[in-house]
C-alpha cells in the first residue's frame, strides 16, 4: 500500500516557477514507478511526466518538455516536479501517482495503482 500527498501548488504569474512535491508512505515506494498527471476544468486527466524507480528513466509530455523536470529522492520517499516558464495553459490540479510495476514507465492513467489528492496550480497571464 502506498499513500501519496502532494504539496507546493499555488498561484503564479506566467513565466514563473513552482516546485511540486509528492510525499509517499509505504515500503514499496522505492520500487514503484512514479508519475505526475494534471487535470484542468472540463478536460480529461493528462500525463505530465513519469520517472522509473531508480530515477534512471524519465519521460515527459511534449507540452512540458524542456520546462518541467521530474526527480525523486528514495531516501526521503518523495518525488518532485520542478515547473519553470509556466504558462496559463498549465493551470490544473496536479496529481502524483504510483505504479507497482517497477519496470514500466507508463503514460496512461489507468496503469497507476495509487493516487494523491491533488494540488492546484494556477498560472495567471
Amino acid at each position: 500500500q502506498v499513500q501519496l500527498v502532494e504539496s507546493g501548488g499555488g498561484l503564479v504569474q506566467a513565466g514563473g516557477s513552482l516546485r511540486l512535491s509528492c510525499a509517499a508512505s509505504g515500503r514499496t515506494f522505492s520500487t514503484a514507478a512514479m508519475a505526475w498527471f494534471r487535470q484542468a476544468p472540463g478536460k480529461e486527466r493528462e500525463f505530465v511526466a513519469a520517472i522509473s524507480w531508480s530515477g534512471g528513466r524519465i519521460g515527459y509530455a511534449d507540452s512540458v518538455k524542456g520546462r518541467f523536470t521530474c526527480s525523486r529522492d528514495n531516501a526521503k520517499n518523495t518525488v518532485y516536479l520542478q515547473m519553470n516558464s509556466l504558462k496559463p495553459e498549465d493551470t490544473a490540479v496536479y496529481y502524483c501517482a504510483a505504479d507497482k510495476d517497477a519496470l514500466r514507465l507508463a503514460a496512461a492513467a489507468g496503469e497507476y495503482d495509487y493516487w494523491g489528492q491533488g494540488t492546484q496550480v494556477t498560472v495567471s497571464s
